[in-house]
């Protein structure tokens, strides 16, 4: 029998082999660290436009207030100014309606005191022309001083030489006689122009 002869078997282990290899399921847990992360960003994201949209909404309803505000304030104005324009407006016509009847009274006052001419009447027509002559004048002046009392307080009244106050008191202390008589005519004064033709004739009678 032959001799013992000792076989030596090697075994051969590649390197890689020796090397460790990766833990199961570790990069299953680095792609859900990593979609986490990116889901955290979003989220954050999502949390800046939310907050970024809040914001504008505020500003929004801010912007909103200041405008209903500003609405209502200028609104309640100009209806006020829109009111008090139509009211002068009013008075204005009404206050020229007036001076034009006033201006028509006072040029027909004129054209007759214009007309009289003491110097040229003889020594007999002195007196009866004088008494006409005193009647026109009393009238011009009694209707010049109820215009002057009536335009008194209004923006024609510098025309008689005063100021202005409330045109409501003016008007009620003294506007009503004025225009009647104006619009009247002679109607007003009728019973001193009466009176004073019934003298004259006595007079002259006499």
């Amino acid at each position: 029998m032959p001799g013992n002869a000792e076989h030596t078997h090697h075994i051969r282990i590649r390197s890689t082999q020796l090397e460790m290899a990766p833990a199961p399921g570790a990069d299953d847990y680095d792609g859900k660290l990593k979609a986490a992360q990116v889901q955290l960003e979003q989220l954050q994201q999502q949390r800046e436009e939310l907050e970024r949209k809040k914001l504008e909404l505020e500003e929004l309803h801010e912007r909103k207030h200041r405008f209903l505000h500003q609405q209502a304030e200028l609104t309640e104005k100009l209806t006020s100014a829109i009111t008090l324009i139509d009211r002068e407006l009013f008075e204005m016509k009404q206050e020229t309606e007036d001076l034009e009847q006033c201006r028509v009274c006072f040029a027909g006052h004129l054209d007759k005191l214009q007309k009289i001419s003491p110097e040229s009447w003889s020594r007999e027509q002195l007196a009866p022309n004088l008494d006409r002559a005193s009647i026109s004048v009393d009238l011009a002046s009694d209707e010049y001083d109820q215009a002057a009392a009536h335009f008194e307080g209004m923006r024609s009244g510098a025309i008689f030489g005063h100021g202005k106050r409330s045109r409501a008191r003016a008007g009620a202390t003294t506007g009503g006689d004025f225009l009647g008589q104006v619009r009247s005519g002679l109607a007003f004064n009728l019973p001193v122009v009466v009176l004073g033709a019934v003298a004259l004739i006595i007079w002259v009678l006499k």
